[in-house]
């Protein structure tokens, strides 16, 4: 009798309802810790320059070295979430991020944040491979938008809260106690989500009727290429925007560490009110009977024309222009957040969704190890962010190709076949 109540305890808790009531808030509010955290870095960097003695390029190479790890640390998250199932792999990524940011207030040279950038980073690794693998299992496609939208959500609030909530805080106590504070906030997350996940983590423990595709497969889908660079193309305009912004409006546009606070903790939430409602707008188009190809597409290649034009206003553009097209870039980027992810889950299908989103993840943030590199680069040598924003603006461009072209439709991924259902041919 005991099995059979727990059975039916963990059946209820993976149910689309319960997952997305209860999992998906936790989800969401993980990606915002993570974004918090990660952002701390960008937010400290006027101070940290000073006190350290770092010049732009080391800046660079510290904002980018998190993705050195973070990167290929999608395709170990994704096999740990196959091997010791998502719920298990994701609360291990976040005990490690939490102790590395901890740590980073304790820091006293360049090399000690770069070594401790590094380990955040595979932390990291952990959350979206195993938000995905959970989703793809457990919603349908027209719930997907929604659920994306929520951890869209919580991405673009973390900076918001980073940049607002640690800049003010940084600029009264310093970047030390910040850094200290946030991480051992982080690790509370960890007890509500053994609380609510610790049946269900059980439940995911038992052998299942079919088996992942091996990553060798997904990368043979033609689709899996298309999304790839339209995700490399979308993380590099944010990342340039996400990390540069603290710099930008302090260095180029005379704003005080306070008012950078103000100013990039509102964007962000702008940011974050146009991923919920993309999220709501496209389910609702979908189950209106829109197909996930024009949905899913539509957005994603708005998003990317968007937000190319307003990194090129922002280049051309005086103070006022560009912090008016920041605003529209939040928007746009606003877009991409629920549909990214969205396109690579319902491409994968429950049975790859985790390892689709670990290979897809993983090359699109390798824009996180070149846009803060070719950034700093670009700005010692010219001493001006515009070539920057003309540089982000063009690889925007770019991911209209990915999303609009080598994806031809968005559809599941036939496994058993090896083949594309109508979303190309595998290569090969």
């Amino acid at each position: 009798m005991a099995q059979a109540e727990l059975t039916g305890s963990v059946s209820h808790d993976a149910t689309e309802g319960g997952l997305r009531t209860r999992v998906v808030a936790l989800l969401a509010l993980a990606v915002f810790i993570n974004y918090v955290d990660r952002g701390n870095l960008a937010t400290a960097a006027p101070l940290m320059r000073n006190e350290l003695k770092l010049d732009h390029t080391q800046i660079g190479m510290l904002l980018g070295a998190f993705f050195w790890v973070y990167t290929p640390g999608q395709l170990l998250a994704g096999w740990l979430a196959e091997k010791i199932n998502a719920y298990r792999t994701l609360a291990i990524g976040v005990a490690l991020w939490s102790l590395a940011t901890v740590a980073t207030g304790f820091a006293t040279g360049f090399t000690a944040i770069l070594m401790l950038r590094l380990l955040l980073g595979l932390g990291e690794s952990a959350a979206f491979p195993c938000s995905s693998k959970l989703f793809g299992e457990h919603l349908p496609p027209h719930r997907l938008g929604f659920a994306n939208g929520m951890v869209g959500v919580g991405l673009a609030l973390g900076p918001a809260f980073g940049t607002f909530a640690g800049g003010l805080l940084m600029a009264k106590l310093g970047w030390r106690p910040v850094f200290i504070l946030f991480g051992l906030v982080s690790i509370l997350w960890l007890v509500p989500w053994f609380g609510l996940t610790r049946q269900s983590s059980r439940h995911a423990d038992k052998p299942k009727a079919t088996v992942a595709p091996s990553y060798l497969a997904v990368l043979r889908q033609r689709a899996a290429w298309g999304a790839s660079l339209g995700h490399f193309t979308g993380n590099y305009a944010f990342y340039f925007v996400i990390l540069w912004l603290p710099l930008y409006l302090v260095n180029a546009r005379g704003f005080s560490v306070g008012q950078m606070g103000v100013v990039g903790g509102v964007i962000y939430v702008v940011y974050a009110i146009s991923a919920q409602l993309t999220g709501f707008a496209s389910d609702t188009w979908m189950r209106a009977g829109a197909s996930a190809t024009l949905v899913r597409k539509g957005f994603a290649v708005a998003s990317h024309l968007g937000g190319a034009l307003s990194l090129l206003a922002c280049a051309i553009g005086g103070p006022i222009t560009s912090i008016a097209a920041l605003f529209f870039a939040a928007i746009c980027f606003g877009f991409n957040a629920p549909t990214i992810f969205a396109i690579g889950q319902t491409l994968a299908g429950p049975r790859a969704a985790g390892k689709w989103i670990a290979v897809q993840n993983c090359i699109g943030n390798l824009a996180g190890i070149l846009a803060p590199a070719v950034t700093g680069f670009i700005i010692d040598r010219t001493g001006q962010f515009t070539p920057a924003f003309l540089i982000a603006g063009a690889v925007s461009l770019l991911g209209v190709l990915g999303w609009g072209v080598i994806i031809q439709k968005v559809e599941p991924v036939d496994w058993d076949e090896g083949r594309s259902i109508g979303s190309g041919a595998p290569l090969g």
